[in-house]
Parts: C-alpha cells; sequence; structure tokens
C-alpha cells in the first residue's frame, strides 16, 4: 500500500489488485483531513494489505470522527470493522440498504450508523460534505459525496480504469498514463461494473452527468482510479460516451481451462 498526500487536507491510501486480462485496478481509500477527520472506505478485504498500519501513519484512528462507506462492497470494507474499533467515537456514514447489505455477513452496531442519503449534506467541521449517487455504480446503495472546501469530487467505483501496472495503478496522479489509454480503460471498467449502462434510458442517465458536472469539482477523486486533477472536462465526454462503449464479455470456461493448462505444475 501506498500513501500519497495529494493536498494538505487529502491523503490518498493508495491499493492495487491485479485482474488477469484486464490490467492491475486501483483500489483507493482516503482520508480527508478536515476539522472532524474523515476516512473514505477501508481497503479491500484481503489478508496483509497493511491498510491499518498505512492509516495510522497520516491520522490517529481515535481521532477519526467519520467514516464514509460509499458502498458495502469487499473492495471497500477490508478494515471498517478494525477502524471502527480504533476509532471509538466515529461514526459510520453509509443508506439504510448499505447498513441491511452490511448486516446480512455481521451486525452493524447501530449507535455507530449514520444514515445519509444522496442530496443530503454532512457538516465536519470546517467544511461541508454534499452527498450524490455517481453516474456509474455496481451496488444501489453507492454515495459519493462533493467536498466544497477541497472542491473535490469523492466519486466511489465511477471514473474507474484498469491501469497498465502497479506502479501506475498507485500513482499520486492519473497524468502519467496517456489521455486516450485512460479514456479506452475507463470505458473498459464501466462495461465490466456497470453493465446496465448499454440498456439504460439514455436520456435519464446523461441527466445524472449533468446533475454531477453542476459541482464544477477541480479534482475528481475515484477508489478505482488514481487522483484526477483538472481533467473534468474529458472525464464528462468519457461518462457521455459511456453507453456507446463496447460490452464487456468474459472469458467462459474453455478459456479459463486453456488458461490453467498454460501453468507450471
Amino acid at each position: 500500500m501506498r500513501i500519497n498526500r495529494i493536498q494538505h487536507d487529502i491523503t490518498v491510501l493508495a491499493d492495487e489488485l491485479e485482474v488477469p486480462g484486464i490490467g492491475h485496478l486501483p483500489v483507493n481509500a482516503y482520508v480527508l483531513h478536515a476539522a472532524e477527520p474523515v476516512v473514505v472506505d477501508t481497503g479491500l478485504s484481503l489478508p496483509d494489505r497493511g491498510f491499518m498500519t498505512a492509516l495510522s501513519a497520516v491520522v490517529d484512528p481515535a481521532d477519526v470522527e467519520w467514516i464514509w462507506l460509499t458502498h458495502p462492497d469487499r473492495d471497500h470494507t477490508g478494515s471498517l470493522f478494525d477502524l471502527l474499533d480504533a476509532a471509538p467515537n466515529a461514526k459510520l456514514i453509509t443508506t439504510f440498504a448499505g447498513l441491511g447489505i452490511m448486516s446480512c455477513a455481521r451486525p452493524v452496531p447501530m449507535n455507530r450508523v449514520y444514515l445519509l442519503n444522496p442530496g443530503q449534506s454532512l457538516d465536519v467541521g470546517d467544511r461541508r460534505l454534499t452527498a450524490f449517487r455517481p453516474p456509474l455504480f455496481d451496488n444501489p446503495s453507492t454515495v459519493g459525496f462533493y467536498d466544497e472546501r477541497s472542491e473535490s469530487c469523492f466519486t466511489s467505483d465511477c471514473f474507474g480504469a484498469p491501469m497498465p501496472s502497479a506502479e501506475l495503478a498507485t500513482a499520486d496522479d492519473v497524468g502519467y498514463t496517456p489521455p486516450e489509454e485512460i479514456r479506452a480503460a475507463q470505458h473498459l471498467w464501466a462495461a465490466v461494473d456497470s453493465p446496465w449502462v448499454h440498456v439504460v434510458d439514455e436520456r435519464k442517465y446523461l441527466a445524472t452527468v449533468s446533475a454531477m458536472r453542476t459541482f464544477d469539482p477541480r479534482r475528481i477523486l475515484s477508489t478505482h482510479l488514481p487522483p484526477a486533477r483538472g481533467r473534468t472536462s474529458e472525464n464528462w465526454d468519457m461518462l457521455a460516451d459511456a453507453p456507446h462503449a463496447a460490452p464487456f464479455v468474459g472469458p467462459d470456461q474453455a478459456a479459463l481451462e486453456q488458461m490453467l493448462a498454460s501453468f507450471e505444475p
């Protein structure tokens, strides 16, 4: 895991996961160094990823007051309960649906929960965070937010892209990869993660893109893309074109057997 302090009040805890045949998927969590510190997502649900160690290097977990869970998929909840234990005063921000999904695997202490819906806002001491549902998502409880002070959009899976290498996946800026490669990878990820985009009512979908554009963010912070600063226009265009990108068709059993046969004993 790599620690990237991208500005004075935002730190990225950058991890990655290699997906055979697709690339290295960034898996980011964030620390928003607000007056009431906010941790955004808690990393992969795999052993020995070092999330709590990395987090402790940038903020005392006991000082964390908010844990913003963009959605309860297992690549976002890896250290959730470890962090709840280490941050006894922190509230877990989620939705009613997100709480229900998490409760199917492990009880969530209700006195630690703060339910927040898209369109609502939260004051974290020195700034206001406005919740929204990103245009692309793979979980019905997904909620990102716009931080008015840093002018940053935290967008969950939306804008994600598998990268060519682990180093690029954990970079402190997406600009190290050529824009045309990023756009193609983002459309691939959109087809993998949000396959409904190919059959959606395009007029209604584009309305969600327009709604997000009204924030006019300086920086887009996806959980599956290196930080993107000053590239909002091309990202809006990417979203608008996503319904027309090629649908993703994964390997079938014959391809799996061929791949396994190529491995050395």
